[in-house]
């Protein structure tokens, strides 16, 4: 099977549609846990399956560094390596020039870390990025590029629009494998003109897909959903759209209802590490003294293993006694959430109900009225 994407159904900008790969078909909207070491934290392969995870991400930048592209590449590629023979995705190392900004030099060759577990210098160029890619075997790459910070001058933003234009086109030229998907990704930050510039010129190389980036980094709300709506505006209809880095429900819900197809963020699994568990109804911290007797499930309407067998009593007390058991319950748990808050949007969209599916979340979400920047999002998709 090789790569193809189809839009099977759709209501407004909200699309349902399927991805073909060559490790497997995937429906769309979906959400990709992030497995930066090649591992989701916490938890095994069988437990992600189970729960529905259909596409795991993996990073370019860690993978380099240990234990190597070489080593991944003789053991099978991350499939053969991990035992997930379901679809990866690998970044290409650029959002790690924004988050290891304090060890890293910008320059028109590549980017050049001094890395956080020895202080060696690494160098990051769009060829090494692409060949690490093909090493590492992932079904869809990225294309190497410039994540800018937020705040950040119309200058520098300028400036890293078009660096990472430069690079999009050494990235597509240092490209080999014809069994990967490398998709391009436009910046531009939350400037309107430079946004739709950078698509533009990103679309003109006919990709198989593209990514919305450079957003989420810090950026109020009411300034990051004009820009998703600009953006799959001018995307292809027919390509998948990966809005990076994004993994809040309320996000998703949004971004769904604005036309994109794909999410990642370690947000669910770096949550439950903290002791937290995903709600419609938002965040519950089970480290609370309130729930050390409370006999329910951490949510009724969830069929994850946690919900299913356990108590918020229960793993109130594996928090509170620091016990592993309690912070993979709780990652296991909000995997699934964000995992079932996209398969309800897909039926959602199939029954042509994505307004009313959002306003009851947001009902739940926020019972007291939805934040303007929400409501702002579905008037802008025709949902409200």
């Amino acid at each position: 099977m090789g790569f193809k994407f189809y839009v099977e159904t759709s209501q407004n900008k909200a699309r349902m549609g399927r991805l073909e790969t060559p490790h497997g078909a995937v429906p769309t909207p979906l959400f990709m846990p992030v497995g930066t070491q090649a591992t989701v934290k916490g938890l095994s392969n069988r437990e992600l399956a189970e729960v529905g995870s259909q596409i795991v991400l993996g990073n370019t930048y860690h993978l380099l560094l240990r234990p190597g592209p070489e080593r991944v590449a003789a053991l099978g590629g991350l499939h053969g390596f991990t035992g997930w023979r379901r679809p990866w995705l690998t970044d290409s190392g650029g959002f790690q020039v924004m988050s290891l900004g304090h060890r890293r030099v910008i320059s028109e060759e590549g980017v050049e870390f001094s890395n956080h577990l020895n202080g060696d210098r690494t160098l990051l160029t769009p060829e090494r990025s692409i060949a690490v890619q093909e090493q590492l075997g992932a079904d869809v790459i990225m294309a190497f590029d410039e994540c800018p910070p937020y705040p950040a001058s119309r200058d520098y933003l300028k400036d890293s629009l078009e660096r990472t234009l430069r690079w999009l086109e050494r990235s597509l030229a240092a490209k080999t494998r014809s069994d990967q998907a490398l998709f391009g990704i436009a910046q531009g930050g939350v400037e309107p003109d430079l946004r739709r510039r950078s698509t533009l010129e990103t679309i003109k190389f006919g990709l198989p897909g593209y990514a919305i980036g450079g957003l989420a980094v810090g950026e109020p709300k009411e300034k990051m959903y004009p820009v998703v709506d600009l953006s799959t505006d001018l995307l292809p209809e027919d390509r998948p759209r990966y809005l990076m880095g994004v993994g809040h429900p309320e996000d998703l819900v949004a971004g769904v209802a604005l036309g994109v197809d794909m999410f990642d963020c370690v947000y669910p699994t770096r949550t439950g590490r903290f002791g937290y568990a995903l709600t419609d109804g938002g965040r519950l911290n089970l480290s609370a003294a309130r729930y050390k007797d409370d006999p329910e499930p951490i949510d009724s309407g969830c069929d994850c293993y946690a919900c299913r067998n356990h108590s918020r009593a229960y793993v109130n007390h594996l928090v509170r006694a620091g016990e592993m058991l309690g912070l993979r319950l709780l990652s296991l748990h909000n995997v699934r959430y964000l995992h079932r808050l996209m398969e309800r949007a897909r039926a959602a969209i199939a029954a042509g109900a994505y307004g009313e599916f959002a306003r009851e979340f947001a009902s739940r979400r926020w019972p007291q009225g939805e934040p303007e920047w929400f409501a702002d999002a579905m008037r802008r998709a025709g949902m409200w």
